[in-house]
């Protein structure tokens, strides 16, 4: 079946999916599979659940006019969000980076939400597959289109530019995280800069905080550059208070300050972000601050939680050398009589991890804490003179016995520790 067939039945169920857990009538079912999973082998399942047609990449014992053979059923997936995106004559962004591209994400989208009719990344689906979903979940009433995307390795930002075709792009950072799948620091900028050499061939829009000079130098050759940054650009702001929350005073290009909710000054070139871009799309000054004011950090992602009479910032989506630092040092600002810092092992730190596990230690030997304990990955395969525990089961366990009162909590962890789970 040629793409453009497909897309008329696409047009006709436009609801896609890929789990048949979440099967309803009319869906599209595609059946892909991966090194422990194989959804050819629920096709039939799907079809008597409802699903319109599925889509399929290997021969099976059905006999059915709902049944679409393919030859690849993800490549076909992305093919279908190609043709669906190409119908769209509307800005698309493309946010990535080491850290921080999810917080943008929800920022970005909740002001230009003040005023378009925008489409989003939900959850977590920023990657080969999630792409796509969220592409081929746009309506025809969108008027603009925020696409986060994560990368582990290089030519995987460049895959998905070749389907999501992005107008405008934001690359948040370039920090220490996948290493061992980007080969180092400079192939984590290669890589990510992937979406600066698809906006450079195509005379796209970039949005660049210029207080990392990398970012400047990799943007070399966009011919349409908006700046943002503490000391020059289209919008200037810098951070007047961190404890608990990020208060940003805006210069520039209106005067203003911003009351968030997100933790950690760490967010500053995030919320100057989302400024920036709902500057450029002329959203009113108020409409930008209450967004922004409104938004509510979720998902673990540098929630401020109370908990009896502790406070509790739970950062548990992400954890790499750069993030960990960032949040370890925003904590030691906090003024508090007893602060209790948890952190998880980082990942895919490559030959890197023990180095980095070791200065994330030193780092911590530099600030006063009532305890602190280290959780599972390489920490346990080096010296340190603090609590250790496997994983987070056995931390929440230590956690639930100490009963604190009054204290001040961090905990941070990447998706694989689980590190949430100490207060669950």
């Amino acid at each position: 079946m040629q793409i453009e067939q497909l897309y008329e039945l696409f047009l006709q169920f436009p609801s896609v999916q890929t789990d048949t857990r979440k099967i309803k009538k009319g869906d599209l079912f595609f059946a892909l599979k991966g090194p422990n999973f194989n959804g050819n082998l629920f096709a039939e399942e799907s079809i008597k659940m409802g699903a319109a047609y599925a889509i399929v990449d290997e021969p099976l014992n059905i006999i059915s006019d709902q049944l679409i053979q393919t030859k690849d059923v993800l490549t076909t997936l992305q093919a279908l969000a190609k043709f669906h995106r190409a119908q769209f004559k509307i800005p698309f962004i493309a946010i990535t980076g080491s850290n921080g591209k999810t917080t943008t994400k929800e920022l970005v989208s909740t002001v230009l939400s003040s005023s378009f009719n925008t489409y989003t990344t939900q959850g977590n689906l920023n990657n080969h597959i999630g792409i796509p979903l969220t592409i081929l979940s746009i309506q025809p009433d969108a008027e603009i289109a925020v696409i986060e995307m994560g990368a582990n390795h290089q030519k995987e930002i460049e895959g998905y530019c070749a389907y999501t075709l992005p107008t405008h792009g934001i690359i948040t950072n370039c920090g220490k995280a996948h290493l061992e799948g980007f080969g180092g620091i400079e192939g984590v900028k290669k890589g990510k800069g992937e979406l600066f050499n698809f906006l450079r061939e195509t005379n796209g829009i970039a949005f660049i905080y210029n207080n990392y000079d990398y970012l400047k130098r990799m943007s070399i050759g966009i011919p349409n550059i908006i700046e943002y940054g503490t000391e020059s650009g289209e919008v200037v702001g810098n951070a007047t208070l961190s404890e608990p929350f990020l208060e940003v005073i805006l210069n520039k290009p209106f005067q203003e300050n911003i009351k968030t909710q997100l933790v950690g000054d760490y967010n500053l070139p995030n919320v100057l972000c989302a400024v920036a871009i709902g500057n450029y799309f002329n959203i009113s000054s108020d409409k930008i601050k209450t967004a922004i004011e409104n938004y509510t950090p979720s998902n673990s992602r540098s929630q401020m939680l109370n908990m009896e009479s502790n406070k509790i910032i739970l950062d548990a989506y992400n954890a790499n050398p750069t993030s960990t630092r960032a949040a370890i040092e925003n904590f030691a600002k906090i003024k508090a009589a007893e602060k209790i810092i948890m952190l998880g092992g980082m990942m895919e730190l490559g030959e890197e991890s023990i180095s980095e596990h070791e200065a994330i230690v030193n780092l911590i030997q530099k600030h006063q804490w009532s305890k602190v304990v280290l959780v599972g990955g390489d920490y346990k395969n080096i010296q340190h003179p603090y609590l250790f525990f496997n994983n987070s089961a056995e931390a929440k366990v230590w956690f639930k016995e100490q009963h604190f009162q009054d204290a001040h909590v961090l905990i941070k962890g990447s998706r694989s520790m689980q590190m949430e789970k100490i207060i669950s």
